[in-house]
Formats: C-alpha cells, sequence, structure tokens
C-alpha cells in the first residue's frame, strides 16, 4: 500500500545535542549552589559591608543573621581569627539599604536565637544621630561589641569558695524575704504592711508596678527632648550645675546640712505628711486638667506677646506725651472749666426733660402720620378707578391735579378770563326729579340726555368715624368696589 508523501510522519533532528545540554545543565546547578551559600547576585549593586572585633568565640555559622529591631537587615559572611591561639576575631557583614545609616558609636551584640532556629544571632544598634556616620568596609573596635555568654564560662567561674559565697548570698536573701518582723520591727513599718513578710510586702508593691512603669516610660520619652541633641545638651548644662556646686565649697555643705534638717522635720511629722500625700492625687488630677487648658492657651498668649511687644515699646513715651494731657483734662472738669458750664447747663437739661415728654407725643403722631400717609393715602392716591364709559385710564393723584385746571377754566368770566361761571341753558326734553330734600321737597329740571346714574351711591348717612383706631390699622379704602346709584 503506497501512502500519501504529505501525511508521512518526518523525524525531527534534536535541536541542541547532548554534550550543550550537559553543560547548560552543570552552569545552572553552579549557579543555584553559588546562590544558596552566599554568593552574591549580579546587577544587585554592592552591600554595606560592615566589619566588627569580638574578643571571645562568636560561635556564629554563615550566614547568621543580622538584626535591627527583630528585623533581619543583613547576614554575616565571614569569620576571621585574629591571631592563633586566641579567641578574638573579625566578623564580616553585608546589610541591607534598611540598616543605614551606621553611626560610629553603633555596638553589636551576639544573641541566642529561639529553640527552633537554633545557633545564634547579631543584634545591631546603629548608633546616635550625633555621632560620625560609617563608611562601607568600616569596622567596630572591641569596646562596641559583646559576645555570648557561655555556659562552660559561668561554670569555670563558680569555683568552691564562689559557689558557697553564692549559697550564703541566696539564704541570706531567702531569710530577709520571709523572715517574720518583730513587734519592734513592725510598729515602724506603713499600715498597709504590718504584719507581713518582706516578700508579701513585694508582692503587695507589684499592684502599682504598672502605673509606676508607665508614668517612668512617660518620664523616658521625655527625657530624649524633641530635638536632637536635647538630651546631650542637658547633660551639658547639668555637668555645669556640679561644677558650679563643686566650687561652692562651704556653701554646698551648708546646704547639705540644711537639707538633712528639712528631712529631719519631715520625719518628725511623718503621719502629717502621709495626710498631704493622699490628699495629692485629687489635687494632681484638677492641676493636670487646669494644666491641659493653660497649655491651650499658650500658643494665643505667645502670639499676643509678639504683637504686644513694640506697643509696649512705646508705652512709656506714650504716657510721657500722656501727662500733659492729663493736667489740662483735669484743669478743664474743674470748677473754673466744666463746673461752671454744668451749673448754666442744667436749668437747660431739666427744660429739656420737660420737653422731652411732649416731643414723644409729638413723635408718636408724625409716625401715625406717615404709616397712614404709607399704609393708606398713598396706595389711594396710585389707584386708576375704572368708570366707563367716561374713564380716563389715569392714577387718582394725576386726575386730581388736572381737576385743579378744570377748576380755573369754570372760574373765568363769560369772556373766558373772568371770574364767573359760566353756564347754559337746560331745556332738555328728560325731566329730573332729585330725591327730597328736607325742607325743601323734591326738585325738578330737564336735561338734555338721559343721566347714568351717581358714583359712588349714597348709602342715606355717613359711615362711621372711630378716633381710637390709628389711620394706618384701617385697610387701603378700593375706589372700584364703589356701587353706582340710580339717577335722580
Amino acid at each position: 500500500m503506497r501512502r500519501d508523501p504529505a501525511h508521512q510522519v518526518r523525524r525531527h533532528r534534536p535541536r541542541v545535542n547532548t554534550l550543550a545540554a550537559g553543560a547548560i545543565a552543570i552552569i545552572v546547578i553552579a549557579a543555584a549552589c553559588y546562590a544558596v551559600f552566599g554568593g552574591s547576585l549580579p546587577f544587585t549593586g554592592s552591600p554595606f559591608v560592615l566589619k566588627a572585633v569580638f574578643t571571645s568565640n562568636t560561635e556564629l555559622h554563615i550566614p547568621s543573621p543580622v538584626r535591627l529591631a527583630g528585623v533581619d537587615v543583613g547576614q554575616v559572611v565571614g569569620v576571621t581569627r585574629v591571631a592563633n591561639g586566641s579567641d578574638a576575631g573579625v566578623l564580616t557583614m553585608d546589610l541591607d539599604s534598611s540598616a543605614l545609616p551606621i553611626h560610629a558609636n553603633a555596638t553589636l551584640l551576639i544573641r541566642s536565637r529561639i529553640f527552633l532556629e537554633g545557633n545564634f544571632y547579631v543584634a545591631l544598634s546603629p548608633g546616635s544621630p550625633s555621632a560620625p556616620i560609617l563608611r562601607s568596609g568600616a569596622t567596630l573596635p572591641v569596646a562596641n561589641t559583646s559576645g555570648p555568654v557561655q555556659l562552660d564560662r559561668v561554670l569555670s567561674a563558680l569555683n568552691a569558695n564562689a559557689r558557697t559565697n553564692l549559697q550564703t548570698l541566696l539564704q541570706g536573701l531567702g531569710g530577709a524575704l520571709n523572715g517574720v518582723p518583730t513587734t519592734a520591727q513592725d510598729a515602724t513599718q506603713d499600715p498597709s504592711v504590718r504584719g507581713l513578710t518582706g516578700a508579701q510586702a513585694l508582692n503587695q508593691s507589684l499592684k502599682y508596678s504598672a502605673d509606676a512603669f508607665r508614668a517612668s516610660a512617660i518620664v523616658n520619652q521625655a527625657l530624649l527632648g524633641e530635638q536632637p541633641q536635647d538630651l546631650s545638651k542637658v547633660v551639658a548644662g547639668t555637668s555645669r550645675i556640679f561644677q558650679g556646686l563643686a566650687g561652692s565649697g562651704a556653701a554646698l555643705s551648708g546646704l547639705v546640712n540644711t537639707f538633712n534638717r528639712t528631712m529631719a522635720a519631715f520625719a518628725s511629722r511623718q503621719r502629717d505628711l502621709s495626710d498631704t500625700i493622699s490628699v495629692l492625687p485629687p489635687l494632681l488630677r484638677n492641676t493636670d486638667r487646669a494644666d491641659a487648658a493653660l497649655d491651650a492657651s499658650f500658643a494665643p498668649t505667645r502670639a499676643f506677646a509678639g504683637e504686644i511687644l513694640p506697643g509696649i515699646g512705646q508705652l512709656n513715651a506714650t504716657i510721657v506725651a500722656g501727662l500733659p494731657w492729663l493736667a489740662q483734662g483735669t484743669a478743664l472738669v474743674g470748677r473754673d472749666d466744666l463746673g461752671g458750664l454744668l451749673r448754666s447747663l442744667t436749668p437747660a437739661v431739666r427744660r429739656t426733660a420737660r420737653s422731652l415728654s411732649a416731643t414723644r407725643s409729638l413723635l408718636r403722631g408724625a409716625g401715625e402720620l406717615a404709616q397712614c400717609i404709607t399704609h393708606d393715602l398713598v396706595p389711594t392716591g396710585n389707584e386708576v378707578i375704572s368708570d366707563p364709559p367716561a374713564s380716563s385710564g389715569l392714577q387718582l393723584y394725576q386726575e386730581l391735579f388736572q381737576s385743579a385746571v378744570g377748576i380755573a377754566g369754570a372760574a373765568g368770566n363769560f369772556d373766558g378770563n373772568g371770574r364767573y361761571v359760566r353756564s347754559s341753558a337746560g331745556g332738555g326734553s328728560i325731566q329730573v326729579q332729585t330725591s327730597t330734600i328736607p325742607g325743601y321737597g323734591p326738585m325738578y329740571s330737564n336735561a338734555v340726555l338721559p343721566p347714568l346714574g351717581t358714583r359712588p351711591a349714597f348709602a342715606g348717612s355717613a359711615p362711621p368715624l372711630d378716633r381710637t383706631v390709628p389711620c394706618y390699622r384701617n385697610p387701603a379704602p378700593d375706589l372700584n368696589s364703589a356701587t353706582t346709584g340710580g339717577t335722580p
């Protein structure tokens, strides 16, 4: 059977021969062993190298870790003896950048690792910022290092005499802690520990330890200062103080004697002092709250003091310039000046006081009048009366002004320039009759055109007038709401 050449299986020759594959495998294994056993990797930069001299056997294996505050920051890469027959050696370490900078007063301690880790590690303290910074490759001297304490060293130091002395010491310490005090001894003790052994009294003190340690930690934190070199400055200042005390001679001895007598006086009043101390906690708590408020006021007080200092500098000149003015002011208010003027003004002031009552009434009436004008008269004058077919479309105050023109025209003589009213003769065909006029009866006339009516319609009597109600309390009149009456 013949197969298609396109479906025949082809054999591929290997691209890499056996010799080349073996060489690549050997290179990879060698690189892995180099990296695992402490070799430096390429292209990673040179680590910071730090050396230190130890006088005792370090018992370190390579690579043992180097730790800063419990965190691994490097490893030991070499231990070299200084000379044959000596336990002293030079330790070489590679440190990460997280451990930098290292200062000249840095310290190294070799400590035991936990049981599961085994061996030892190097505890690094980088030193204080005030010390010079070390370069890579620097060596720390023996004074900055400390080796591990081995058990064989402890046992070799404890010979027969040392062990006997240690036993005596421990027995004496146990007897002092467990011994029951006598009645005379117990009478001199504080009431809270009377009848207790030394160990029991120490156990009683432990309940105060947490607060005491917390306060001590706060004090120690505060002693570090807020800025670099604060503590060194304090030490330098304290040194100067003690130098001054040492040079005082007899004055210092007098101070000590006086202090001794003061302490003796306190001891003689021990109960009173104890009562005083017992009331100190509430006082201190209140003082702490007051100090918090006082501390909050320091910042604005400091700013205020800074702003007021220039003015205080000018205060003396201001006082000097103001003294003549005060002298003149004193004379001004004297009997001859303002005193006499006051005597002359007294009658006028009294009359003014009497006139204020009438002025108050006048102002009250003027205020009510102004409110009446604003609330009633002005809105009424601005109203437009709709009275078809004779509506003018003008506001009421405009019609009032135009009526003066009509009255002036009606007051002329018959020639148009005189004082008499002109009239036209009646006599239309439409008879007009008024209502009954008291004393006269109805009146009759003839009109040319029929009358449209009267507006507003007469209600028969005038509206009531209440003088006790201010004008502005009445609503503004609505002229368009007036009704139209019938014809006369």
